[in-house]
């Protein structure tokens, strides 16, 4: 087996692709007709969007999320993270954690995006 994507319960899923692609620099790989899903290019494995609408007429019944105390979290790894980190704070994202250089060797910053979900910018492990 292999991940094929994750998906994020949003608002907007147009205006949360927007949002990656402005901060982080993603394509859209797909946006339904309909607005309620789409993914982004993020390698072989996608980062998709499906709107809390859709989710609650499946009968579903998604949690909002919240960064001061995530389930989880995105991890986009960069080289590059100071750049990375401003960019995506020029594009609307709210600053949780500034860079710190962990005692790894990898450096780190967290933000959260409009919805709430926490991203982690960060560089490869070990670089």
């Amino acid at each position: 087996m292999q991940l094929g994507y994750t998906i994020l319960y949003v608002e907007d899923v147009a205006a949360s692709l927007a949002f990656y692609r402005a901060a982080f620099g993603l394509e859209t790989r797909f946006l339904h007709e309909s607005g309620d899903f789409g993914e982004l290019e993020t390698g072989s494995t996608a980062l998709a969007f499906s709107s809390r609408r859709l989710m609650t007429q499946l009968g579903k019944h998604p949690a909002r999320p919240d960064p001061a105390a995530p389930c989880g979290e995105i991890a986009l790894i960069t080289p590059e993270v100071p750049a990375a980190l401003a960019r995506a704070l020029a594009a609307g994202a709210r600053l949780i954690q500034d860079v710190e250089h962990m005692p790894w060797g990898q450096t780190v910053a967290y933000v959260a995006d409009p919805d709430g979900f926490l991203v982690e910018i960060c560089s490869p492990v070990g670089s």
